[in-house]
Parts: C-alpha cells; structure tokens; sequence
C-alpha cells in the first residue's frame, strides 16, 4: 500500500492538482499526464503541477475541491489507472437505525461506529457512516456522517469508492428499501460492497462439512431435528444444543442434558439463567417449543470443554482480510462461562481473559494458541470459497475439548466487539478497526484495476 500524502486546498490557479516533485519527474520521464482527478464517483478534468514549495503533500485549487465534494483536508492515497487519478478513498459505512440526535445519530451504536471511523486518519482515506435516506440518486450523492475531533459531522460527498455493510440484524438486512439500495450501488456504479448478509448457521456448516481441510472441526449437527433424533444424539453425547439457524449474539440457545430417566434444559429468560427438569424429552421440548415443531432450529453435539475454575471455556477468534486481500488473525480472547450459563456470552454472565492469561493460569503451551489461529485461518478460507459476495471479516467460536481437539461453534459476519472490553486487548481492537479500512483500499484498487471510465462527473 502507498503511503498517505496530506491534501489541502489552495486558492491557486484554477483546475490544477499539485503533487509533490518525485510523482510529477515521472510523468514528464514517461510523457504521460494524467488528466482527469476521481474522488469516489465523481471524476473532474484537470492538469498536473509540482508542489511549489516542493513539499510532500497534495494541493488541489479550490475549484476542483468543490467540485469534488473533498469533506476535509487529511492524508490521502493517490492511485493512478490510464490517465484517471484516483484519491482518497472514499469509503461508506452502510447501516441503519438512525435518530435524530445529532450526538448519538445511531443510539447505543454511535460509540461502535465513532471507533470505527477514527481509524480514518491512521490509514490514510475519508471515511464516514450513511442510510438509505441520506442518499441522493440523482446527483449522486450522499450526506455522510464523519468523526472528527468536534464529534459528528455531516459533510455531502460523491457515491463512495467501496462499502461496508454494516446493518444491525437480519431483520434490517432483509428490508426492502435496504435490499434496493446494495443492488442499485452494485449495479449502475460496480461498487465493492464487503460483508453482503449475515450467515445462516446450517449452511456454513452443510457448506463445510463437504471440504475435507476443515470437516473434521464440525460437531455433529443437524437441521429441524424431531424428538428421536435428539433421543439418539443423547444415547451417544453427553449434552447437546439447541440452536435458531439464523440466530446470533447467544440469543435463543438450549442445552439438553440426561441424568438417569431425567431431562434438564438449560436457557435464558428475562436476563436470567434458568435450569428446567423434565420427566421425559417429549416434555421438555413441548414446553421449550410450544409449537411441537423444531422449524429452522439446529441439534448440535455437545463438547467436553477444557475447564478454568471448573467453568466452561471456548475461545473468540476474529479474522480479517489485510491491504493484500489475505486473511489474518487479529483477535484472539477466551471466554468463560457465566455461572449457570448455557453460553459464554458477557450478556449472559460470561467473562472475558486473554488467551496468553489462561494458557499461564492453566499451565497450556503455546501450541494450543497456535492451533486456535491455524484452524480459524483454514475455515476462513473455506468458507470464503462458498459463500458469495466479498467477505471481508469474520468471528469464530472455537473451542477446545479435554482432548485437546478444537471445534468450530459458531461463524458470525458481523461480529460482536465485546472481547474488546479487556483492556489488554486494545490492541486487538485497533488492529481489528484498522483491518477493514485497509481491506476496503484493497478493494478500491482491485476495481479501478477492472475499469477504466466507469465513473460520474
């Protein structure tokens, strides 16, 4: 990746962009001049100079920033494809929710998108967060939403280079309203849009389990069992779990025990962990699933898990794709079982350590670390070979039986950032901001690289 140059505007003569002397000695060695200057979607004429006080930055007459709809001065990158100069990026954070407090324009999310968006400057791009409705069609445009030192900002800038999708729930992600605007952004304007949907549980796992190099992190799972099914799995594991198909965040999950001729589910209602004994299974699941119908819910083998003050442990793995377009790992946290819970989820009592705290406290090598990345890296791969659209971040729940064999549980799209309320993982946190952005650039790149004129002036 280039280095950022700073850009700034100057009342200087009109329709110039001036570059610092090492960029303009090339163009005049190969005799070709750039002539046209993009900004997201919006392209203008202009003509090249060097910088006349031979600094290493950017200067753009003010014209020609106008024009452009730059939102501010900062670092930017410069890309060269044919004679189109491509700066910025300019890079949109697609989501939904929004209010009409100007301090909070997402509610309880503003603080998660201000992080995310603070990263702009480090990276090197603009960088802001938008809705449906803050899109104009016909001048293709958007009134976006910056982070800057003063709080949020709305600024109007051109249709962005690339997007990241970033919609709160299955429910939004199915709106129509929502549905039209992704495809009209792939459609008249061949936008990289990274992170398309949410994952359906049974399908990343039917997906999976027909490649070879990851099958065997799989526990036994199958889709809208009935009650022999679950009677057999019992007979043969010692616990199991119930699981919504196309749930998330923990939310909906039950553990099914049998103790002698007893039954016991365990769950959560109304922000409580609940532990119910049954004199039969059928019992149990009419009460548990009142409909008698076990539609879109997945029967997963329960494990043994390794144990930390005789509590559950699994481990939360986040993977990005880099600047290259490589997956990587850049977060790694155990969770612990809250007392009682079916999860290791924080909302249901869970607690979070870091991996290098357990592995110390549990008198564990380094090797069961290395483990957790290799597999959390191989299923990454795997899946982002059958699932369409472009992925670009994922959240593993990993976990590693009293054998020391590591199981997958769980693939989520949109991760939860709860992990990085350790404050030893700060670290991971930014990495894990910083990833997105520089995978969006990659993007940008691997587009312009594909066309040559698609853009509107």
């Amino acid at each position: 990746m280039s280095q950022p140059l700073p850009i700034k505007k100057e009342k200087l003569e009109n329709g110039t962009f001036y570059v610092p002397e090492s960029y303009f000695r090339e163009w005049v060695i190969k005799r070709e001049f750039p002539q046209f200057l993009v900004l997201g979607c919006k392209t203008v004429v202009c003509k090249m100079a060097p910088h006349p006080d031979k600094k290493e930055e950017f200067l753009l007459s003010e014209d020609l920033w106008d024009t452009l709809l730059i939102p501010h001065e900062g670092p930017v990158h410069l890309f060269q494809q044919g004679n189109f100069l491509y700066i910025g990026p300019l890079i949109g954070i697609f989501t939904a929710g929004f209010t009409d407090n100007k301090l909070r324009p997402v509610g309880d999310r503003s603080m998660l998108f201000a992080k995310l968006l603070s990263v702009e400057r480090k990276v090197g791009a603009y960088y802001f967060m938008f809705g449906p409705h803050h899109i104009n069609w016909e001048e293709s445009t958007i009134n976006g939403l910056f982070y800057t030192s003063k709080g949020w900002i709305e600024r109007k800038v051109p249709i962005p280079s690339v997007i990241y999708n970033r919609l709160p729930n299955r429910k939004t992600e199915n709106l129509e309203s929502l549905k039209s605007a992704m495809d009209r952004f792939e459609r008249d304007f061949h936008i990289p849009i990274f992170n398309p949907s949410f994952f359906n549980k049974w399908e990343i796992h039917h997906s999976l389990l027909t490649d070879p190099k990851v099958s065997h992190y799989l526990p036994e799972t199958y889709l809208d069992p009935d009650s022999s099914q679950i009677e057999d799995m019992l007979a043969r594991h010692s616990h199991l779990y119930l699981k919504p198909a196309k749930g998330s965040l923990g939310q909906g999950i039950q553990q099914i025990l049998k103790r002698g001729e007893s039954y016991y589910c365990r769950f959560r209602l109304a922000d409580q962990n609940r532990l119910r004994r049954y004199s039969s299974l059928n019992r149990l699941l009419l009460r548990q699933y009142p409909s008698g119908k076990l539609k879109s819910i997945l029967v997963q083998q329960g494990i043994n898990l390794l144990k930390w003050n005789d509590k559950a442990i699994d481990f939360r793995i986040h993977t990005n794709k880099d600047e290259n377009g490589k997956w990587v790992v850049s977060a790694m946290a155990a969770k612990i079982a809250g007392s009682g819970s079916v999860t290791t989820h924080i909302a249901n009592g869970g607690e979070v350590k870091t991996i290098q705290e357990i592995i110390h406290e549990m008198g564990k090598t380094s090797e069961m670390l290395n483990r957790l990345k290799e597999a959390a890296l191989e299923i990454s791969e795997s899946i982002d070979q059958v699932i369409s659209g472009i992925i670009g971040e994922i959240g593993f729940d990993l976990g590693i039986d009293t054998e020391g064999r590591v199981w997958l549980f769980e693939a989520n799209s949109k991760p939860g950032r709860s992990i990085f309320s350790h404050p030893s993982l700060r670290s991971h946190d930014l990495l894990s901001r910083t990833l997105p952005l520089k995978f969006a650039i990659y993007l940008m790149k691997q587009s312009i690289a594909k066309r040559k004129d698609v853009v509107r002036s």
